[in-house]
C-alpha cells in the first residue's frame, strides 16, 4: 500500500476505533461478551479505569483523524497503549487461568488495533494533513 492510500484510510479507521473505544467497550463488557472482555476479581476495580482511558482515547482519535500530521504522536501512543495493554493481559492471563477468554476476546483486539494503525502510518516523517 502506498503512502498516499495509506492517508486515505489511517482516517477512517482511526474513526471506527474512536468510536469502538467510546461506545463499544462497555457493551463488550457488559453484555455482548463479557467472558472475552470483563475481568473477573481481583482485577475487576480496574475496569472503570480502562473504560474512561479508552473512552478518552476514543474521543481523542475522532479528533485526531481529522489532522493527521498533528496527531502523530497520539497515533503512536495508541499503538503502543495497545501493545502493551495487551501484553499485561496476555501476562496475567498465564499467571491466572480465570482470565483464558479473554486469549480470544479483548487481547487479539488490542494487537489487531495496534497492526492495523502502524500499517496504515505513511512510511514517512511527515504525514500530510
Amino acid at each position: 500500500m502506498n503512502n498516499t492510500t495509506r492517508v486515505k484510510c489511517l482516517p477512517i479507521a482511526l474513526n471506527a476505533i474512536g468510536l469502538f473505544f467510546i461506545f463499544g467497550i462497555y457493551p463488550m463488557m457488559r453484555w455482548t461478551w463479557p467472558s472475552g472482555w470483563k475481568w473477573i476479581a481481583p482485577y475487576q476495580e480496574y475496569q472503570l479505569i480502562l473504560l474512561a482511558i479508552y473512552a478518552t482515547l476514543g474521543i481523542c482519535l475522532l479528533f485526531a483523524a481529522r489532522n493527521l500530521a498533528a496527531n502523530i504522536g497520539l497515533i503512536w501512543f495508541t499503538i503502543w497503549l495497545n501493545l502493551v495493554c495487551g501484553t499485561i493481559m496476555l501476562l496475567m492471563v498465564v499467571g491466572d487461568q480465570t482470565g483464558k477468554q479473554n486469549l480470544i476476546g479483548n487481547i487479539p483486539v488490542q494487537y489487531l488495533i495496534s497492526g492495523v494503525l502502524w500499517y496504515l502510518l505513511p512510511r514517512h516523517k511527515k504525514c500530510p494533513s
